[in-house]
């Protein structure tokens, strides 16, 4: 018998940064995931989940269905888009752009370039975690937590 998991809300943002990364280091194989996700910071894709873009969209999609579940035609409850909501500030806060970020010295913008990394890492782990947790090893292919 194949159980189907229903992927929790704030799993989704997690699987969006790790397909990203995980189709970089497709088109560079000769690369390794940080050096994948340093790629990814540059792309217009971070550029909207850092600003928050990526999220509003994504409320705006919920609203416009009266945030209704497509999957199982449920309401999402209060609490989620409000964890939602929560997801995306911290999102945006862990996510900062700072131009030139990579090109200073100064040590504020390297550590803002390294909370960056690590925030992205972390997705990236945690949608690892998930998968795995759930028997979903086919949609792995970064490796993170092995």
């Amino acid at each position: 018998m194949n159980i189907t998991t229903k992927k929790p809300y704030v799993i989704y943002v997690a699987e969006i940064i790790y397909l990203y990364i995980s189709i970089i280091k497709k088109k560079y194989p000769n690369i390794n995931t940080k050096e994948a996700i340093n790629k990814f910071i540059e792309t217009d894709e971070f550029n909207k989940l850092s600003s928050g873009a990526l999220h509003n969209e994504w409320f705006n999609e919920l609203k416009k269905n009266n945030y209704l579940d497509q999957e199982t035609g449920k309401k999402i409850p209060d609490e989620t888009i409000k964890l939602l909501e929560i997801q995306r500030d911290a999102t945006i806060k862990q996510l900062i752009k700072i131009p030139e970020l990579y090109e200073t010295k100064n040590n504020i913008l390297i550590e803002a370039s390294n909370r960056a990394h690590q925030f992205l890492w972390r997705m990236c782990e945690s949608y690892e975690l998930w998968c795995k947790e759930t028997k979903q090893l086919n949609a792995l292919s970064l490796n993170i937590t092995d």
